[in-house]
């Protein structure tokens, strides 16, 4: 009544700062009348009733009364100054906080009671809600330039930070309110960002910007699911469909909401980015190919999509100029859950394509990794990528897929998470800078080198880009420095593996100049050079480099067999035998005409060979072992060339084995030996003795199940070989158990055991993850170990070991009987042809007998 007759300029003076402060305490005291008295409200108790009930009528009447002022100042035809209405944006912020927080815990106050003032309640939300909506408006009209006084921006923090209270409270009780609340503080911290910037707390506003997003996504989600199960995806006017359009709707105004807030004041929200880095894991997590996605239908993920996920790219890009995000990221010691593995190693995967269009400071800050101790220590970014990749074992097994590359004319497939890292690696390998290729070259090198098998694959992939993407002289430099690591052999044998297989696939990019540059550095003539060539395929080398690895591998193979021949065939030197073998490997792999010199040579040496083996020797001795599994597989490659006592010669060693537990190596080369005799047709004179031990050796491995992968290979080898093969009895012969042959028809039929459920599949491959990451890092850890304690003096010699008396006999006397065993085959085959013995075998026997006569004399008399 009397507000008209008060000027604007007098108002704050003569009148709010006056009276609205007994106002905000009227108010409170009102509240406490309520809570003090609510617990003996009844329908019964009419006269609380009828008390309570007042009490939120006046309380409506104070909120009717202050939008009265507000309606008031805005009948002014100028804005007014923050100074003229100080008062009046405290008391109503003030009562609004207490309306809002009064209805918020209704239920709870009211305690089944609810019933008995729920009209007045509602009333008073109705006209809370009318009162702010007009002081925002009224707040909006508001103007203060730069040269404001202290107070009046003290005044604007406390109204931002009122209404960020008040956000917290009406959050679940009106989505419109609340959105326009969250509107207003942001329009308010910009309008007046210059000077409310270093005064607002912004890790609160940050912070209650990203619950209220997880909140609201979160919700999305579970009413997505609850569309899917119910199956009204179908039925876009469905209540809980336009539901969930309401909800992520919410969802993106809170997400493009934190992304303009951390825009505009990045460089104040430093401290929180490890929080935008949790945000950004939960909700990766929520979209496929994560393992804990919703399966929902493609309008739903569509609508979650825009929602969330389009959202998140942009945080990406306003946050990579941040040096603590980067540091948060790219942490050594990096502790995540299972469920954000995935999301972290895509996370990785956009900061590497969001890059290209970065200023150099953001390049370093991200490629480099740190340098100094005084810094917080993080990863070069590729390096951060490969240990990443590496923890996701679960979601390689699985495998997880995501949207391949656009080619021209052809659809968008689905790719593994190995095929589309490497595709976004080796893009950022064809942008990157030249001054950050050392760094590069560093991350491979140690990616090749550690013991996760997939991931040393990995970064040979990336490197074989690399080097193919450069110049030629760089593919020469890289491979070099592989064949040097090679050579020097101080690596791990899963090192040496790795690295092989890089060198393997290296060389085919070589030109053919500096192949022949690589044959000079490292000379094939040359024992100590044999590493670096067993691992090369020749074929990717040109002819004349490649004839020259041959002839040099060919004349140390033939040199090391007749050292050792002349040296009286001691065990001790096989060693030296087994080096060069693994090289005569390389080159029998390449061969594909068995009239070609390298290939009658090898098969001399092999031949040579084979007839020194002795069956009980090579059970007795792990080193002739190894030189068994090589003469196997140079043998299954060259088998039609073959003599057949060589072939009986084989079986015979290779049935010795059988009986022991010999190395995994050792059965697989016997097995690709046996499959390599469905090649051959055994003339009727050999058959007896070559086809019962060839259809024995299947039964017997064919019913060993001691390891499943084992068991598979046998069956591969079988199959492959009763597809080739003439003698069809031998297949016939293998299956004399039942059970076995009811396994080799279940194979070839292809019929498939039962399969462990989604759910059972995911639990046995996140165990296996555990189990397989401890295999890994014993291996690491053990090779550290062993670098750290060396001892820098050098180790005293070992003192030489005599031969014992006992162990010569033994190893002579298994000679001869090999020698002897193979002479007999070789004359019983003879037998069964025309073609008659040596005149000479007669005679030569003869004085075999006389000199065994004379050792067993001179035993006696000894």
């Amino acid at each position: 009544m009397f507000l008209p007759h008060i000027g604007l300029s007098e108002l704050e003076d003569e009148c709010f700062s006056k009276i609205l402060p007994k106002v905000g305490t009227m108010f409170d005291s009102m509240m406490r009348e309520i809570l003090d008295q609510v617990g003996g409200l009844s329908s019964q108790n009419t006269e609380l009733c009828a008390l309570l009930r007042n009490i939120l009528q006046a309380m409506m009447q104070i909120i009717d009364a202050l939008s009265t002022c507000v309606r008031h100042i805005g009948t002014f035809e100028e804005a007014p100054d923050l100074d003229a209405i100080r008062s009046l944006p405290t008391c109503i912020l003030k009562v609004l906080r207490e309306t809002f927080q009064h209805c918020k815990e209704s239920e709870v106050v009211y305690c089944g009671r609810l019933s008995l003032v729920a009209d007045l309640l509602q009333g008073l939300f109705k006209e809370a809600y009318s009162l702010q909506k007009g002081l925002l408006e009224l707040l909006d009209g508001v103007s203060i330039d730069n040269s404001a006084s202290e107070e009046e921006v003290s005044d604007i923090v406390t109204v931002i930070h009122s209404l960020l209270d008040i956000c917290s409270i009406i959050s679940n009780l009106d989505i419109a309110l609340h959105a326009n609340t969250w509107k207003f503080l942001i329009r308010q911290s910009l309008k007046y960002q210059s000077l409310v910037e270093e005064h607002l707390h912004h890790g609160d506003i940050s912070n209650s910007l990203c619950d209220n997003l997880l909140a609201s996504f979160h919700n999305c989600v579970e009413m997505a699911e609850q569309i899917r199960d119910a199956g009204l995806q179908e039925a876009p006017q469905s209540t809980e469909y336009k539901l969930f359009q309401k909800s992520a709707k919410m969802c993106r105004f809170f997400a493009n909401t934190l992304v303009h807030y951390i825009k505009e004041f990045k460089f104040l929200l430093t401290k929180y980015c490890s929080s935008y880095h949790q945000l950004y894991l939960q909700i990766i997590s929520k979209f496929p190919p994560s393992l804990c996605a919703p399966s929902l239908p493609s309008a739903l993920s569509e609508e979650l999509n825009a929602a969330a996920l389009v959202p998140t790219d942009i945080l990406l890009l306003q946050l990579l100029p941040l040096r603590p995000f980067a540091e948060v990221v790219l942490q050594k010691e990096m502790r995540l859950s299972p469920e954000h593995e995935l999301p972290q190693c895509l996370l990785l995967v956009s900061v590497l394509a969001q890059l290209n269009s970065q200023p150099e400071e953001v390049l370093q800050l991200w490629y480099t990794g740190s340098h100094f101790s005084e810094e917080t220590p993080r990863l070069p970014l590729h390096q951060a990528l490969f240990s990443s990749f590496r923890r996701c074992y679960t979601e390689r097994q699985v495998p997880v897929l995501l949207p391949g590359v656009m080619m021209k004319g052809q659809a968008q497939v689905q790719v593994t998470l190995h095929h589309h890292i490497c595709v976004q690696l080796c893009a950022s390998v064809a942008a990157l800078p030249p001054v950050y290729f050392p760094v590069l070259e560093c991350c491979l090198v140690e990616a090749v080198l550690q013991a996760d098998s997939q991931t040393a694959l990995l970064a040979t992939d990336v490197w074989c880009f690399t080097a193919r993407y450069g110049a030629a002289e760089l593919c020469l430099h890289h491979v070099l420095l592989i064949a040097q690591l090679v050579k020097a052999g101080t690596t791990e044998c899963y090192q040496s593996f790795h690295l092989g297989l890089l060198l393997k696939r290296m060389v085919f990019l070589m030109t053919p100049n500096h192949q022949m540059e690589l044959v000079v550095r490292f000379p094939p003539s040359e024992v100590e050079n044999l590493p670096v060539w067993q691992h090369v395929l020749l074929r990717a080398l040109s002819l004349d480099a490649r004839h020259h690895v041959e002839s040099g591998i060919i004349d140390l193979a033939q040199k090391a067999l007749s050292d050792w021949q002349n040296g009286g065939y001691r065990l001790g030197e096989v060693d030296k035998v087994n080096v060069v073998l693994l090289s005569l490997l390389a080159v029998v792999q390449c061969q594909s005409s068995p009239e070609e010199q390298c290939v009658l040579s090898a098969m001399r040496i092999i031949t040579q060979l084979w007839l020194r083996m002795s069956p009980d020797q090579v059970q007795t001795h792990a080193v002739l072992q190894l030189t068994l599994q090589l003469l196997l597989s140079m043998s299954a490659i060259l088998v039609k060339s073959l003599e057949h006592q060589v072939i009986l010669q084989a079986l015979l060693c290779v049935d010795t084995l059988m009986s022991q537990k010999c190395a995994d190596q050792v059965l697989l080369a016997s097995l690709e030996f046996l499959c390599s005799l469905g090649k051959i047709f055994v003339p009727p004179n050999s058959q007896n003795q070559i086809l019962p031990r060839l259809s024995g050796l299947f039964g017997f491995l064919l019913a060993d199940n001691k390891s499943w992968l084992l068991h598979q290979h046998t069956l591969e080898a079988f199959s492959h070989f009763a597809e080739i093969t003439n003698h069809e009895e031998v297949i016939s012969q293998s299956l004399c158990e039942e059970d076995t042959k009811t396994k080799v028809v279940n194979y070839l039929s292809k019929t498939v055991n039962a399969q462990q459920d989604v759910e059972a599949r995911l639990q046995r491959l996140k165990l296996e993850t555990a189990v397989i990451e401890r295999h890994n890092e014993k291996l690491e850890n053990d090779k550290e170990v062993v670098e750290a304690v060396a001892d820098p003096e050098p180790c005293p010699k070992r003192a030489r070991q005599e031969t014992s008396t006992e162990e010569e006999y033994n190893r002579y006397i298994q000679t001869a009987e090999s020698a002897l065993k193979a002479l007999q085959a070789l004359t019983e085959d003879t037998a069964n042809t025309t073609a008659p013995p040596p005149h000479w075998l007669e005679s030569r026997l003869k004085e075999l007998q006389t000199l065994i006569t004379h050792i067993s004399t001179a035993r006696h008399t000894t």
